[in-house]
């Protein structure tokens, strides 16, 4: 038998089940005073996100630690305000008394000098804060931007003021509005499709309320709790959906084993004038298909969403903060997810009683079944035939390239957009990405008109690629220097990064010269991630396999499960690079040309893609080992487990795709990237994968599939947690 069927975690799982079929008000209370209290607490405090890039160990951070140790308030938040004048040039007098009004602004250290365009018809101040840039909030820049507005000029905000838009409420509200339907379809009933709905909706506001919170206490970009949300949805109403199936099937199974004259049913009411006895043994049988369902179901979902975080946990090795940010804060709505479902949706179950029927019995095959019978008579032709596909999808992703967007890549129309526009268009692309320059001196200067200062900044000005350059700033210690550079090219372009590596290769005697700012650092993240990647595939694939294994103990399904992943992993990735890198339909999902790849996108992809797949991968096997355990017969155990669970996995992909794909109408092309990776992925496993190719090469492996390395054991019987007919079990 599995660990899933009689190992230590069934028996935890079993109790519980129970616990929370005893005392399912006290569950219920609990969950909904930790949510209020969540809620309340973001509501009182907000949200908070910090855009910042950090990267340990890289030049560009030791060059932006030298400016932090050695510059007061260069950790703090700098933003621009733009004013643009269609007819005539700008009134100087009028900017200056705005830039007045602007410095009055609570949190605002300081307002530089005007730099106008060539024309004259277009600004910009940089505006100083006191604060980092998390402490930049929506409210904060609206009170810049009010202050900046000027009779007859146009005021725009730019760098830290132009806050990305991250609202998700639209795809939240698609999301669920689409996850209804299919669970009416799937269940027949409001009130058994409103109960995954309803633990969903509380592991958003737990698991996302707390990233957000979070903020507060650490730097967490915004894509954190976007992805917070997409996850939560998906695996939240998945992991309830699976459960809730299992029950009705033992509700079913009852209904069929109970004798004809009692006059009851599982699924139905007590008969009329039934005494209160058999009411109570009736509300008994309910509770113990309820803790069966969480002790075996349960378990698969424990061991689903475990493998989840495991992989998510996998990021922490790049060595790359951003993407140990998001695997954390993914991993803690995961984690929520199974709570909820395993002891929140056990005690909902129980307080509805009977109103959660069984399930209906179909007197003719389903699809699924037919399917089944079909890829079991000829799995060579299914296995290879979906193998080819899952290959020619994968092509492409031999041409993905890393990179990094701007706000050039937002779409047209949004504050980032426009401010980065209106920039570009005055002062060129470059100033929307400067490169700051630092020299460690190795004796202190007595002015910034040291000639090793002189001759630095005239190589830095000489440097190819770079438009225009600041005077040098010298730390009050004279050891220290930096010069602002601003680049011909825009901060998305591999030109700029190239002259980043430029600029870093200058030396003027001793001094220590490292290139520093957001945009370099990003481009140096874009390497680290590439030399990483490898590393960290290899230990999710192993640490997955390893799961899986400790699930089943094959090593043969385990190591199968592992390349089937990987195979949709790589058509995920093949059709990242044809819409965003190539621009195939990319004006379809609101782009208005190519976009480069987010340099940690594909391996933030890759963690969860790998987890969310194992968990089909696990219902799927946990219903095929059942019916292999059942008969022996390794063709048969797989036609039962496909016809099976084909319908109830289905379903939940088609619930997830809906979901990620509705993350898709986010203005951020980097949440796009994920949601359409994430839906095509989900698609094609539960599919291509789960409904051909494992099927066939489970069919072709034979008995090989259950061969175990360890002596075999005979197999007994689980005694389940709570007393149940045979058939139920």
């Amino acid at each position: 038998m599995s660990t899933i069927e009689d190992g230590p975690l069934h028996a935890v799982m079993g109790r519980v089940g129970r616990f929370s079929t005893r005392r399912p008000w006290l569950v219920v209370v609990a969950w909904l005073l930790v949510a209020v209290a969540v809620g309340s607490l973001v509501l009182a405090f907000g949200r908070v996100t910090d855009e910042d890039a950090s990267l340990p160990g890289s030049d560009a951070q030791r060059g932006r630690d030298l400016l932090a140790s050695h510059f007061t308030g260069s950790q703090n938040a700098t933003g621009q305000v733009l004013f643009r004048s269609q007819a005539a040039p700008l009134d100087t007098a009028a900017v200056a008394a705005t830039s007045q009004r602007i410095a009055a602004v609570e949190h605002v250290d300081a307002v530089g000098k005007p730099v106008l365009s060539t024309d004259g018809r277009t600004g910009y101040v940089d505006v100083q804060f006191d604060v980092g840039p998390r402490d930049v909030t929506p409210q904060l820049t609206g009170e810049v931007m009010d202050a900046a507005a000027t009779a007859g000029l146009e005021t725009l905000p730019a760098g830290a003021l132009a806050r990305p838009e991250n609202d998700t409420r639209s795809s939240e509200a698609f999301g669920l509005v689409v996850a209804l339907v299919v669970l009416v379809i799937a269940f027949g009933g409001l009130l058994a499709a409103s109960l995954p709905l309803l633990t969903a909706i509380i592991t958003l506001v737990c698991g996302v309320g707390a990233i957000g919170l979070a903020g507060h206490l650490t730097g967490i970009p915004s894509v954190a709790t976007t992805l917070g949300t997409m996850i939560g949805l998906g695996v939240g109403i998945d992991y309830a959906l699976f459960l809730i199936t299992r029950y009705r099937a033992l509700l079913t199974a009852e209904d069929q084993s109970a004798p004809a004259a009692s006059g009851t049913t599982l699924s139905g009411q007590t008969a009329a004038g039934a005494d209160a006895a058999k009411a109570d043994a009736l509300r008994a049988r309910r509770r113990a298909a309820i803790v069966a369902a969480v002790a075996s179901s349960g378990s698969a979902v424990v061991f689903a969403g475990g493998t989840v975080i495991v992989a998510l946990g996998g990021l922490a090795v790049a060595g790359v903060p951003i993407l140990a940010t998001l695997g954390w804060t993914a991993g803690l709505v995961v984690l929520v997810a199974v709570a909820s479902a395993t002891t929140l949706l056990p005690a909902l179950l129980t307080l509805a009683g009977g109103r959660v029927s069984a399930q209906r019995r179909r007197d003719r095959p389903s699809f699924w079944g037919r399917l089944a019978d079909r890829v079991t008579r000829r799995p060579w032709r299914y296995a290879v035939t979906s193998a080819l596909l899952l290959l020619a999808l994968a092509a492409p992703v031999t041409a993905m390239t890393l990179g990094q967007t701007d706000a050039g890549d937002d779409p047209v129309g949004t504050d980032t957009r426009a401010g980065y526009d209106a920039m570009a268009a005055g002062f060129g692309p470059g100033v929307n990405g400067p490169l700051t320059v630092v020299a460690s001196l190795g004796t202190p200067a007595a002015s910034a008109a040291d000639a090793r200062l002189t001759q630095l900044s005239a190589e830095v000005a000489g440097t190819p690629g770079i438009a225009s350059v600041q005077p040098v700033r010298l730390s009050p210690d004279g050891t220290v220097a930096s010069i602002r550079a601003v680049p011909t090219t825009a901060p998305s372009d591999p030109a700029t990064r190239q002259t980043a590596d430029r600029l870093g290769d200058l030396r003027v005697g001793e001094t220590f010269v490292a290139v520093t700012g957001q945009t370099a650092i990003r481009g140096e993240l874009a390497d680290r991630v590439g030399a990483r990647m490898p590393y960290v595939i290899g230990l999710v694939v192993l640490l997955s396999a390893l799961l899986v294994f400790a699930a089943f103990r094959a090593p043969v399904v385990a190591a199968k499960a592992a390349l089937m992943n990987l195979l949709s992993v790589g058509a995920a990735y093949g059709v990242l690079t044809a819409v965003f890198q190539w621009g195939w339909g990319v004006t379809w999902i609101g782009l208005d040309g190519p976009v480069p790849i987010e340099a940690y996108v594909p391996m933030m992809l890759f963690a969860l893609l790998f987890g969310l797949s194992m968990d089909y991968e696990v219902f799927l096997l946990t219903a095929v080992r059942e019916s292999w355990v059942a008969n022996g017969d390794n063709a048969r155990s797989v036609r039962d487990g496909l016809a099976g669970t084909g319908v109830v996995i289905t379903s939940a992909a088609l619930i997830m795709v809906c979901v990620f794909a509705s993350f898709v109408l986010s203005p951020t092309p980097v949440v796009k990237m994920i949601g359409l990776g994430l839906a095509v992925a989900i698609a094609i496993d539960a599919t291509v994968i789960r409904g051909l190719l494992v099927p066939a090469t489970m069919v072709l492996l034979g008995k090989a599939n259950w061969w175990t390395p360890r002596r075999r054991r005979r197999i007994a019987e689980p005694a389940e947690p709570e007393t149940l007919e045979p058939s139920a079990r």
